[in-house]
C-alpha cells in the first residue's frame, strides 16, 4: 500500500497559515508528499524545502489571476497535486489543516483494511474549527462538520468546486465543462481535522480574508497581495456561538501555540443567529442531528 499526501499553498507565512505544521502532521502516514507551491515572496517554498524530508516533492506554479470565479484557482491547484500522486490513496490536507498524531493508527488501519474494497472511494474526517484562539471552536452549521480528506487515487476523480471535496467524472472534458459528476462513496472515521483558518494573528487574518475573497470575485483582480497589516480582523464578525475546546492539540502545533501573539476575548453577547439557524442549532444540541446539512458524498456504513 502506498499513500500520497498533497496540498497547495502560496505566500503562507504572509497570511499566517500553519503550512509547515500541516505537512509535518501527515508525513508519518505518507510514502510521498506533493507540495504544489505557487510563486511566493515570503519564503514559503524555502521553508518547505527546509523540512528536509525525501518524501516531499515540490511542484512550482503560477496562480492565474483570471481563475477567480467561485474559487476555481483552488481546485486547479489541488488537481495538480492529485494528478501527480502515485499512491493507492491520496490524502488531501489544506494549509490551515493539521491532523493529530493520536489519530494516525486509526487512519492507517482503515486504509489497509479497505485497500482492496473498490466500493469505498474515500474517507470522511471530523472537523474542529478553531476561531479566535486555540481554546474556542465553532460548532454550529456555519462550520462544516466533516469532509472527505482521503480518496482512492483514480484518474476519474477531480477536485470539486473550490477543492472543498472531490467527485468522479466520466472524462476530463466533463469536468472542465462543469458537469456535476458523481459523489464519492466514503466511510466515516473518528479521526479529526484541526482547522485553524480563523485562528491566527488578527492583522494577518485581515490580509488573508481580503485575499481570499478576491479568489471568488470574477470582477476583481487577484494579483494584489495585502502586505499592509494595519487592518485588525474582527473575529466576532464570523461568530454566532463558540464552544470551549478542552482537548489536546497536535504535537506539531505546540510551538506555534506557545508563540501566540494576540489576545482573544469571546463575547457571547455579540453572537449573531438568524431565527431559523437559532432553532436548528437548538434542535441539533438536543438530538445531535444537523438538519439539511450539505453532503458532498455518499456515506457507506
Amino acid at each position: 500500500m502506498k499513500v500520497t499526501g498533497f496540498t497547495y499553498m502560496r505566500n503562507s507565512f504572509l497570511y499566517g497559515y500553519p503550512v509547515i505544521e500541516s505537512i509535518k502532521s501527515v508525513l508519518p502516514l505518507c510514502d510521498e508528499f506533493i507540495a504544489v507551491v505557487g510563486k511566493s515572496i515570503d519564503g514559503t517554498r524555502e521553508a518547505i524545502e527546509a523540512i528536509g524530508s525525501p518524501k516531499i516533492k515540490i511542484i512550482d506554479t503560477e496562480w492565474d489571476p483570471q481563475l477567480t470565479s467561485g474559487g476555481k484557482i483552488f481546485a486547479q491547484q489541488a488537481n495538480i497535486g492529485l494528478k501527480a500522486a502515485t499512491g493507492d490513496w491520496a490524502f488531501h490536507i489544506q494549509s490551515d489543516e493539521v491532523i493529530h498524531e493520536e489519530d494516525i493508527p486509526e487512519i492507517r488501519q482503515a486504509l489497509k483494511d479497505n485497500l482492496d474494497n473498490e466500493q469505498i472511494d474515500g474517507f470522511l474526517f471530523k472537523y474542529l474549527h478553531f476561531v479566535g484562539d486555540y481554546k474556542h471552536i465553532g460548532t454550529t452549521r456555519k462550520w462544516h462538520s466533516q469532509e472527505i480528506r482521503i480518496l482512492r487515487n483514480k484518474p476519474e476523480v477531480f477536485s470539486y468546486r473550490d477543492s472543498q471535496g472531490f467527485r468522479k467524472y466520466s472524462s476530463e472534458d466533463a469536468y472542465n465543462n462543469e458537469e456535476k459528476g458523481e459523489k464519492l462513496k466514503v466511510k466515516r472515521l473518528n479521526a479529526r481535522i484541526f482547522h485553524y483558518s480563523y485562528c491566527r494573528n488578527p492583522y494577518l487574518l485581515g490580509g488573508k480574508v481580503k485575499k481570499f475573497k478576491s479568489y471568488y470575485n470574477a470582477n476583481k483582480s487577484s494579483t494584489q497581495d495585502y502586505y499592509d497589516q494595519s487592518e485588525l480582523f474582527d473575529f466576532h464578525s464570523v461568530i454566532d456561538v463558540l464552544s470551549p475546546f478542552t482537548g489536546t492539540h497536535p504535537a506539531v502545533m505546540q510551538e506555534l501555540i506557545a508563540k501566540q501573539d494576540w489576545e482573544f476575548k469571546y463575547d457571547a453577547s455579540r453572537g449573531s443567529f438568524t431565527p431559523r439557524h437559532k432553532f436548528l442549532y437548538e434542535v441539533e444540541k438536543i438530538t445531535g442531528w444537523r438538519i439539511g446539512e450539505y453532503k458532498n458524498y455518499k456515506l457507506v456504513k
